[in-house]
């Protein structure tokens, strides 16, 4: 303790610095936050408070919950995650007032209508509450734990003689600390803090902060530590007392870093510092900024409004870091919900979080989704969404995503080593690409320059696109992915919709079709259907190559491949052997979702696992047949399971050579059943997605050339912008897409050569046709089929399918 009180501030300075940087690279976070007074009644009287009054100067002793839903309304329309509720300590003991509210209102405390007004607020609007409740006993703390993502109280100091605390008996350290460590044993996601200024020494404030590590390493649960400065308000107590000097601040910052566990987040108010002083605080080892309203005062100290976002980022970049919005509960807790959350409160949290367990971070409201039952569906969203929309954007919907390329590109720290290095020729591996994923802010530019950068050298400028028609030849699936949408079993009809099952004829019916409107690949891809043996895809793709010869199938999963093996009783070669006689060209890349079996089991248990799909891939491309890469991405999944994704896969094209491209599917997670079971994300942010594509291109180099955007996830406006960030390839004309729509998504059933043709133009490419192996289109198909279209005038292409019949037992 002597040392670090002896230190010269520019050392403790420098030290922290080094610290932070370790820790937590260049990102310093925020909380996009609504305040919610719920009321300014406290039993202390702190001698530098002025958000404690009395009962005369209010309207009402509390919010009514209109007034509390209105206000949080108001913050989740402009997009905050949380909803902080702030209030006086234990009013109803010393007001009558509070306690006639309270008692006529059925409410037996001050915290119990807290925790009311919590569950309302995450109920109505899905913010997430912080509480700040101050000294509480151990039933009150439990019964916030229910309805709240994480709770506060600060220790201020541990000086018990100070004279800014003589008449708040509740801000004695000794029933702050007790609190501080019974919130830890109820596993509760804290935050605490220190006051600088208020009379204590600098070795007072390195007491407490050595107080709260000890009570952290007993229990892990304080997530953020807060350095506040002192500043003098007119008409309390201390209004004649000096602020709390820059430098003293400064030092409590270092102080806090290096005394404080690594792990836990520095924090200081923005608006307690002027902005020209931002950066020192930042150099001093914060790593977030707190919370930050867009729409409410700070009613604690309402003299000092919040900077703008904007200009907190500005300052913050120009310290040579990036901003990023997080939730009231830190990444590290939020993984760890089993153990930090309640149950109720696991799911509010996971469907506010992006991949890293920060805050989504796409403008827009994000409102909590409820769904009504569909009727008729046929193949499209099984669910009817109903209630207030959210305005942000999400995969399949059709909310065009913000613009992050081209823009203003800036790097440092890591990021910049590994561009640097990506630039100079180097591989990557798994740290560097998890890195990558970790870009923010202008960061996320100068990863999609590089990967553009690399496109133009290995591809040039030109974008490609397949005509191409999809055959989902049945919906009925005796597998139960949880992701998936599409397909039905035999005992849904009232609730998912119609099963079907096309006949042979119909299958060759729509190949013939596609090939006469100049289709150069028909994709088959379906259920596992029950009934089906190992003859039914080889009778399957025999019949369209009779049929068509000239048509490219693009053809079965890796998991109808293994299946159709298993069925047949032969091995994997000889089966793909007959498929390949039978006419089969090459296999789609999907049923990979993540090649990682820690999410396959969450994700498809009962489905082939990784090396299955690697195994089916590998065998495939042996016998001439090329396949693709897929991904689908944004679930349940961290950015760590992306990596060995892209490094299995690279892994195996350098053994093989037979995968043409990488498509990064977004997950849509509006009608997929493990979102309504409350146990997944809502897809990728935009952020995430533009990163996928941007990584994929560094990650793959030269090893998979062609990195392909998914429009049907995407829509045109978002497909467009990927062709800034490495993407060379917009997929194919996908006429009778059904799976994404299953989903949820709304991008439509197909896409014409001239609208890949405008998607192009407008970041100033050429457009080509090419055939599924990247081959150039004989020009007499290609007009034929124009001419073709243009006869057909957008007609309508009837589906026609067998409805699948039951027995009466239900079964098939």
């Amino acid at each position: 303790m002597d040392d670090l009180a002896r230190a010269a501030t520019a050392d403790l300075v420098a030290a922290a610095g080094r610290l932070r940087d370790t820790t937590f690279g260049t990102r310093v976070t925020y909380s996009p936050k609504v305040f919610i007074p719920l009321t300014r009644l406290c039993r202390d009287r702190c001698g530098y408070c002025t958000y404690a009054t009395a009962p005369r100067a209010l309207p009402s002793p509390y919010l009514t919950p209109e007034e509390v839903l209105a206000i949080a309304s108001r913050g989740a329309e402009a997009g905050c995650h949380e909803a902080l509720f702030t209030l006086g300590e234990s009013p109803e003991a010393r007001y009558p007032q509070a306690r006639q509210w309270l008692a006529g209102r059925g409410y037996a405390s001050t915290v119990d209508y807290l925790a009311a007004m919590c569950e309302l607020v995450v109920a109505q609007t899905g913010l997430l509450p912080h509480t700040n409740a101050g000294a509480i006993a151990a039933g009150e703390l439990a019964a916030l734990r229910r309805v709240s993502a994480s709770q506060g109280m600060m220790i201020e100091s541990l000086d018990p003689d100070l004279v800014a605390h003589r008449g708040a008996p509740d801000k004695h350290p000794a029933r702050r600390l007790a609190t501080l460590e019974e919130a830890g044993r109820q596993r509760i996601p804290f935050t605490t803090g220190i006051l600088v200024g208020i009379g204590e020494t600098e070795s007072d404030r390195i007491a407490a902060l050595y107080a709260i590590a000890a009570t952290h390493a007993l229990q892990g649960h304080v997530q953020e530590v807060i350095v506040q400065n002192f500043l003098p308000k007119p008409g309390t107590a201390m209004r004649g007392a000096p602020a709390c000097p820059p430098e003293d601040h400064v030092r409590a910052v270092a102080l806090a870093r290096l005394i404080l566990p690594a792990g836990v987040h520095v924090q200081a108010p923005p608006n307690l510092t002027d902005p020209q002083a931002l950066g020192a605080l930042i150099a001093a080892g914060i790593d977030d900024w707190g919370g930050v309203s867009p729409v409410t005062a700070d009613h604690v100290n309402p003299e000092r409004p919040w900077p703008a976002i904007e200009r907190l980022r500005e300052a913050t970049e120009r310290a040579g870091h990036v901003l990023a919005s997080r939730l009231p509960i830190y990444p590290e807790y939020a993984r760890a919900a089993d153990r930090w959350l309640d149950e109720r409160m696991r799911f509010p949290v996971l469907d506010r979080s992006d991949a890293d367990a920060l805050g989504r971070d796409d403008p827009g409201a994000h409102w909590p989704e409820r769904h009504a039952e569909a009727k008729n569906v046929g193949t499209g969203a099984e669910v009817v969404q109903i209630g207030r929309r959210s305005t942000a954007w999400y995969s399949g919907a059709d909310t065009d995503p913000v613009v992050l390329v081209p823009g203003r590109a800036a790097v440092s720290g890591k990021i910049r080593e590994v561009l640097g290095g990506v630039l100079a020729g180097q591989e990557t591996g798994p740290d560097e690409l998890l890195a990558l994923f970790g870009a923010r802010g202008p960061e996320v530019a100068a990863v999609a320059e590089v990967a553009d950068e690399l496109r133009r050298a290995l591809v040039g400028e030109e974008v490609t696109f397949v005509a191409n028609r999809n055959i989902n030849y049945t919906n009925v699936c005796t597998f139960r992915c949880t992701f998936c949408g599409f397909s039905k079993g035999p005992l849904s009809l009232n609730l998912r919709g119609r099963p079907y099952l096309l006949t042979l004829d119909d299958i060759v019916g729509r190949a013939v079709e596609a090939w006469e409107l100049g289709v150069t690949e028909v994709c088959l891809q379906g259920g596992i259907h029950p009934d089906f043996d190992g003859e039914f895809y080889v009778d399957v793709a025999r019949a369209i190559h009779d049929a068509v010869p000239g048509l490219h199938l693009h053809g079965f999963t890796a998991l109808e491949v293994r299946e159709g093996a298993r069925r047949s009783g032969e091995s994997l070669e000889r089966y793909l052997r007959r498929l390949r006689a039978a006419g089969l060209r090459s296999l789609p890349g999907t049923a990979a979702e993540i090649l990682d079996d820690e999410v396959r089991a969450v994700l498809c248990p009962d489905k082939l696992d990784t090396e299955q799909w690697l195994e089916v891939h590998r065998t495939a491309h042996a016998i001439g047949l090329r396949s693709n890469v897929t991904i689908m991405f944004g679930s349940v999944e961290q950015p760590v399971h992306w990596v060995r994704h892209l490094l299995r896969t690279r892994a195996l094209q350098r053994e093989t050579g037979g995968f043409t491209e990488f498509v990064g599917l977004p997950f849509v997670h509006m009608a997929a059943p493990i979102y309504l079971k409350r146990r997944a994300r809502r897809g990728p942010t935009w952020r995430e997605t533009l990163l996928m594509h941007a990584v994929a291109r560094i990650a793959y180099r030269d090893d998979i050339p062609n990195i392909q955007a998914s429009w049907v996830k995407l829509g045109p406006v978002g497909a467009r912008q990927l062709l800034d960030a490495g993407v060379n390839d917009l997929g194919g004309t996908l006429m009778d897409e059904n799976i994404s729509r299953a989903a949820g998504a709304t991008h439509g059933q197909g896409l014409r050569p001239a609208d890949f043709t405008a998607i192009a133009a407008a970041v100033g490419r050429p457009v080509r046709q090419r055939t599924t192996l990247y081959a150039e289109v004989a020009a007499d198909h290609v007009d034929q089929g124009d001419a073709r279209r243009s006869r057909a005038n957008g007609r309508g292409l009837e589906i026609k399918a067998r409805p699948y019949a039951l027995d009466r037992r239900g079964m098939p």
